[in-house]
């Protein structure tokens, strides 16, 4: 019993200080700021862009050498890879493109068929919708009246897709209809509210783009729609 009691314990393996450090395995494993930084700039980058990106195009708009952008694709691939990602990135024709992976497109193919159509707007359309958006409530008349032409197709139009709205009758003689934006609108533009309007200056951008082709001194009651709006 005393024998037992006096025995020295075992000796316990010896730990130095360096072991109680991380090591600098697990401290590279860690990505710096700057590659995180690079890294989200990239994921977005293909992401919004339809066509495949070569590796000398992400190289320029990144400022970074072929090889980091080499090793940050590589990154972000594996990382796409994992099971919990439905989307991944390919090399495709000699560039890279976000793509979704081949088992969910079934369920991504049913899917985008329950969607409604996308959302298009001849450019007498958008006109209208951009002076009822910033003059709201607004008649037809002064509506026309901005325009310079006849609208009521194009009203009826925007009103079928629930763009606008009736919002009440204007107090004088007559009595016209006030028509103001909806929240389908907002959903349509990527609105919060209807602070988040682009200005009038962007909005101009946004018509000329619409109509590329389009002689800039041509009178707009010189351009007519397909559907025959004005």
């Amino acid at each position: 019993m005393e024998e037992s009691e006096n025995r020295i314990p075992e000796s316990l393996p010896a730990v130095s200080a360096d072991d109680l450090l991380p090591s600098s395995d697990a401290t590279s494993e860690q990505p710096s700021e700057a590659d995180s930084q690079l890294r989200a700039v990239l994921e977005a980058i293909v992401y919004v862009t339809e066509e495949p990106l070569t590796k000398t195009q992400i190289s320029i708009a990144l400022g970074v050498g072929p090889d980091v952008v080499e090793r940050l694709l590589a990154e972000m691939a594996a990382e796409y890879e994992k099971p919990e990602h439905g989307v991944t990135i390919r090399e495709i024709a000699g560039g890279y493109k976000m793509a979704t992976k081949a088992e969910h497109h079934d369920a991504v193919r049913n899917f985008v068929k329950s969607l409604k159509p996308p959302l298009k707007l001849s450019l007498a359309s958008l006109e209208t919708l951009a002076v009822i958006a910033y003059k709201q409530p607004v008649t037809s008349p002064e509506v026309m009246e901005i325009r310079g032409v006849q609208g009521a197709g194009v009203l009826k139009t925007l009103l079928e897709r629930r763009l606008i709205a009736a919002a009440g009758r204007k107090n004088v003689i007559g009595r016209p209809v006030l028509y103001k934006t909806t929240k389908e609108f907002l959903i349509q533009f990527g609105l919060k509210d209807l602070s988040e309007l682009p200005s009038l200056k962007e909005f101009e951008e946004i018509r000329r783009l619409s109509m590329p082709d389009a002689d800039p001194e041509t009178p707009r009651e010189a351009v007519a729609d397909s559907d025959g709006e004005q």
